[in-house]
């Protein structure tokens, strides 16, 4: 697609489709955090890290092959993409390493923080203001997260560490980072969702790579569930709903479609509930409420005044 054609995709706030779209995608990712903890059975975080961009940039790059998908053409994207490759590895890589040194409720909490670093960022870099609505549903958001995870955080926990905290949040904003670097860029902006995604998935592969000999044991116990959700994560989450997310990051406002990701823990919660038998309780459907609360008031157009 030309980058003509391209602008008049462009969206000045998120429609109906790319609302249903973006809770798909925060249930997929929802469970993936589930998929992550069920994968640490059989192996070390870092080679899940590095096992799971393999699989997945080898598809996609399957996937470009048959589609004709240039990647190798010179688009000035070189310097961009290997920035967004690092920030990407370093993301996933302090994610799996936090989500074992910590609980899964307060990993989820901490790296869909994301939003308030992404509404931060896209005001100073992207020109996206940032306005009393917009943080307005973003505190009702979070407000909701707030409910779902009040007693766990009260209560702590022997499995939660400062350690893990700290690289959860770490890889919240490493995520809002790299999201504003893809935006900020024009070369990236123009390029393929697909080659964008091969940039961050080689990124994250070198990284993981030369954590490697500093982590433990690559295999710990090889068995079906663990195999199963490496290649849930590898082939479904990194080759299918990325794609997705870059196609609709370069079509429609960085901010609004951030907003989405406070669904992403309260889905997490959901299918820990059906896949590892985590209690539903009337907490959940409050934030639930209030998250679709926040992310209506972000994502209603501003009011038009009609002249007289």
């Amino acid at each position: 697609m030309s980058h003509s054609s391209a602008a008049l995709d462009r969206r000045d706030a998120v429609d109906t489709a790319a609302a249903l779209i973006m809770v798909g995608l925060t249930f997929s990712w929802g469970l993936n955090y589930v998929a992550a903890k069920l994968s640490y059975i059989g192996f070390d975080p870092v080679f899940i890290s590095i096992a799971r961009s393999a699989i997945g940039g080898s598809l996609v790059f399957l996937w470009c092959l048959w589609r004709g998908i240039p990647l190798f053409r010179r688009d000035g994207t070189l310097v961009a993409g290997m920035v967004v490759g690092v920030l990407f590895g370093l993301e996933f890589l302090l994610l799996y390493i936090g989500l074992e040194r910590t609980t899964v409720v307060r990993n989820t909490l901490l790296v869909n923080a994301m939003p308030f670093w992404m509404l931060l960022g896209a005001h100073f870099l992207l020109g996206e203001h940032f306005t009393l609505r917009k943080l307005t549903g973003l505190l009702l958001a979070f407000a909701g997260l707030v409910v779902v995870f009040s007693d766990k955080l009260s209560s702590g926990g022997g499995e939660a560490t400062l350690l893990g905290d700290v690289l959860s949040l770490g890889a919240g904003v490493l995520w809002a980072l790299s999201n504003l670097v893809i935006k900020r860029s024009t070369s990236l902006a123009r390029t393929s969702a697909e080659k964008l995604l091969l940039y961050q998935l080689a990124g994250a592969a070198v990284v993981g790579i030369l954590v490697m000999p500093f982590s433990g044991p690559p295999i710990r116990d090889v068995a079906a569930v663990p195999v199963l959700a490496l290649l849930f994560q590898g082939t479904y989450i990194v080759a299918f709903t990325y794609v997705v997310w870059f196609w609709l990051l370069g079509r429609y406002p960085a901010s609004g479609l951030a907003s989405f990701a406070f669904l992403s823990p309260a889905f997490g919660v959901l299918c820990g509930a059906l896949f590892l038998g985590e209690p539903l309780t009337p907490r959940l459907f409050l934030a639930l409420a209030l998250i679709a609360a926040g992310l209506i008031v972000v994502n209603r157009p501003p009011r038009r005044t009609v002249p007289v």
